[in-house]
């Protein structure tokens, strides 16, 4: 018996430890195989958005070529539309920089003097803290090519991955039944009819919750910019997009968002009214967002538990970093239907979504 006990925990500790170094390189590989990957996942994210319309071109005047192209296109004209609003706002940002560091100056001054008086720092660690290291001259304008190259082969890099996305999205487009075929091929007759249900539960998932993500973002960004606008914050509509945008991340975006808001706000104004406006702005758009439009624009299509998802948005940082952390609840949403069809990975199913029974 002792021996039967002891052999049983061997085999726990061996398929333990197998497991631990499964996921350790399966997350490395990931992470390595970033650039490949991020523009491909998204690419099918946004292919699976884009299916319907697809269709209904498709029954109507055109042919599956030219819906797929035309497809592509409405997404290239929405991210240079977004590109655009954001660039003409942030060289706004970087025209009045001189003006805002000024007036942030004296706010800067008070949170130092805040700290010294009831922190445990000293004057020397905030000093050093803000000097850094001392890198001598030569040293820092040899640095400065080092980082215009590092700029360069960046900017290249990510504009490599933007265009070669939407070429994906134009052949997944295209080619999605002989995806579709392919994935169903795969298994005998008698579990197709099952996976062809998996497949499209997963499609319609994705895709009713990022259309719902979508209307929530174009919802939140108005109430934004009239709250903040009104409020008297300075580049108000840059605000605006960024936090409704930063809404896909869930708790943390509303958090981001709002330190932006007290930055570019109160920071630069100082003026108690407006900090006073950035709270009721955020505290109103938050119960709006809480309470009316996620539940009844995005609805409950991710059925996703709260900490799984948190949990989802960490790991996702962690391996592709904000991509990772936006792809991660529709990757997620597409792993739990998989695991909700399948009776064996049930019991991971009902981990991952939320149950309101008690235990």
């Amino acid at each position: 018996m002792e021996q039967l006990r002891n052999s049983k925990g061997k085999q726990i500790l061996l398929y333990g430890t197998l497991t631990i170094l499964a996921l350790y390189f399966l997350f490395q590989g990931l992470a390595d195989a970033s650039g490949f990957l991020i523009p491909l996942t998204t690419a099918v994210i946004l292919s699976l958005l884009m299916i319907p319309l697809c269709r209904k071109m498709e029954k109507s005047f055109l042919n599956r070529m030219s819906s797929s192209l035309v497809s592509t296109f409405i997404i290239f004209l929405a991210s240079v539309g977004f590109f655009a609003i954001i660039s003409m706002q942030v060289k706004t940002v970087v025209d009045d920089w001189p003006k805002i560091k000024e007036t942030m100056a004296p706010k800067i001054e008070q949170v130092k003097a805040f700290l010294l008086e009831h922190t445990p720092l000293e004057q020397q660690d905030i000093e050093s803290s803000e000097k850094g290291s001392p890198v001598p001259y030569m040293s820092e304008t040899s640095n400065a090519g080092k980082k215009a190259a590092s700029f360069l082969n960046n900017t290249i890099s990510f504009f490599g991955d933007y265009l070669i996305t939407f070429i994906y999205i134009f052949f997944l487009l295209n080619y999605r039944h002989r995806f579709k075929r392919f994935l169903l091929l795969l298994f005998p007759d008698s579990r197709r009819h099952e996976v062809k249900d998996i497949i499209e539960n997963s499609a319609k998932v994705t895709r009713k919750y990022l259309v719902g993500k979508l209307i929530l973002i174009g919802f939140l960004a108005v109430l934004y910019a009239v709250g903040l606008g009104i409020s008297g914050v300075n580049n108000f509509i840059l605000i605006s997009i960024l936090a409704a945008v930063l809404s896909l991340l869930p708790y943390i975006g509303n958090i981001v968002g709002f330190g932006l808001a007290l930055i570019f706000g109160y920071l630069v104004s100082g003026e108690t009214g407006v900090l006073i406006g950035i709270m009721i702005t955020f505290a109103v758009a938050q119960f709006v967002e809480s309470y009316i439009l996620e539940p009844y624009v995005v609805g409950d299509q991710v059925d996703l538990h709260p900490f799984f998802v948190i949990l989802a948005v960490i790991i996702g940082s962690m391996v592709w970093g904000i991509p990772g952390m936006v792809l991660s609840i529709p990757i997620l949403a597409i792993i739990n239907v998989v695991f909700s069809s399948i009776s064996p990975l049930k019991p991971f199913g009902f981990l991952l979504s939320k149950d309101d029974d008690k235990d």
